[in-house]
């Protein structure tokens, strides 16, 4: 645009080109017309700086179909510095709304411009992926209600992070037991440790046989068996240590009868109780819950889970009481009373070896700080679920804002 008017030459192009594209949507019988309509529409959008998508609305669904998704296909094949910048108007048409599928083709957004509120396909995966940055227009409508998804900023964080008072002691603060890693295999227990003291609790305990090394990498943690308030179960314990699967079985008994929380990755999923309190956090990536949600008796593959990871993060929460955080670009959490956060503040770099584990101690700690909240309030173990998730991305972030990170 000049001066607010449209250059009359695109104006013309676009004209002729949006008549050619209508006849061949109308089912125009010429092949030739509708190449040629359909070529010269493809080269105006390429051309474009700027790509606006405003095809379908919050009743569309299924994708992008005929020529419109041709044009889609285009744009998403083209080199990325020839690429327009693509903007959604409300949301990327197509994906779905409500549950964050995507079916069909779907132009992905470098930036969503949404109104009133983020629509939980925005936040959701894989959806969540097509729109990019997503910003809120408010139109001042009374969203008042507690959110079907919500996503977490740095101010809830804040208000969410356990911080000492002048007069607390270690004790007060919280102490978190892992029982995580082997002599053969140490690493696991070195890291899971290492996030739950760096995250802040007031002590670490470390119960298994790898102590040695958590004690050279972190001398604060203390080795051997004691009370805690909340404990950090199965990372690096594999199926043929049988002594530290005895631990983790041993650990979970008093979760459920002295009512410890808990976060169980890994190797602690399948020694899981076939119930537990909403204070017991899982931390599945997507083939762990297909593997834990199959042995429950709900036949699921990988595939299925990363294709609708809400719906099979519900499953596992509604089969297992606990509270489950879906561990991916972005990561879900789904817990009591239909609570459900979607996070995607990590990087890709942070698909790393080793970065579960510690996310595992950082959400122990944090949850041993709050163990009488958590009781107090179950909707309050998905928030930090979340929460933990969100300081453990922007960690990553600002590790090295390029990557990789180790």
């Amino acid at each position: 645009t000049t001066s607010g008017r449209v250059h009359d030459a695109g104006a013309a192009a676009l004209r002729a080109a949006g008549g050619r594209l209508r006849g061949l949507a109308g089912g125009a019988s010429g092949a030739d017309h509708g190449a040629v309509g359909l070529d010269d529409a493809t080269g105006l959008v390429l051309g474009a700086d700027v790509v606006l998508d405003g095809v379908l609305g919050l009743g569309g669904q299924g994708g992008l179909r005929g020529p419109v998704a041709v044009l889609a296909e285009a744009v998403a094949a083209a080199d990325d510095r020839a690429r327009p910048v693509v903007v959604a108007v409300d949301l990327p048409s197509g994906i779905g709304v409500d549950d964050g599928s995507v079916t069909g083709t779907v132009l992905s957004a470098d930036v969503t411009v949404t109104f009133g509120g983020a629509k939980p396909g925005l936040l959701l995966p894989p959806a969540s992926a097509a729109a990019g940055r997503v910003e809120v227009v408010d139109l001042g409508l009374d969203l008042d209600g507690r959110a079907d998804v919500a996503a977490l900023g740095p101010d809830d964080v804040a208000a969410l992070w356990p911080v000492p008072a002048r007069a607390a002691h270690k004790y007060i603060r919280g102490v978190v037991g892992i029982v995580a890693g082997t002599r053969t295999y140490p690493g696991a227990a070195v890291l899971a440790t290492s996030g739950a003291a760096l995250a802040g609790v007031g002590m670490v305990r470390y119960v298994g046989d790898a102590g040695d090394a958590v004690l050279a990498a972190r001398p604060e943690v203390v080795v051997g068996p004691g009370r805690v308030q909340a404990w950090v179960l199965g990372p690096g314990v594999s199926p043929d240590d049988a002594a530290q699967r005895r631990r983790v079985v041993r650990a979970l008994d008093g979760v459920q009868h002295r009512g410890e929380a808990a976060v169980v990755d890994a190797g602690g999923l399948e020694l899981l109780p076939e119930r537990v309190p909403p204070h017991v956090v899982l931390t599945p990536h997507a083939g762990e819950l297909a593997r834990l949600l199959t042995d429950r008796g709900a036949e699921v593959s990988r595939e299925q889970v990363e294709a609708e990871p809400l719906r099979w993060a519900r499953e596992a929460h509604d089969r297992t009481g606990a509270t489950v955080l879906l561990k991916g670009a972005t990561t879900v959490v789904v817990g009591s009373h239909g609570a459900v956060y979607a996070q995607s503040d990590a990087p890709p770099w942070l698909a790393t070896a080793g970065a579960g584990d510690v996310l595992a101690g950082v959400l122990g700690a944090v949850l041993a700080a709050r163990v009488d909240d958590v009781h107090d309030d179950a909707t309050l173990a998905p928030a930090l679920a979340a929460a933990a998730s969100v300081v453990h991305g922007r960690a990553a972030r600002r590790a090295n804002p390029d990557g990789p990170v180790t």
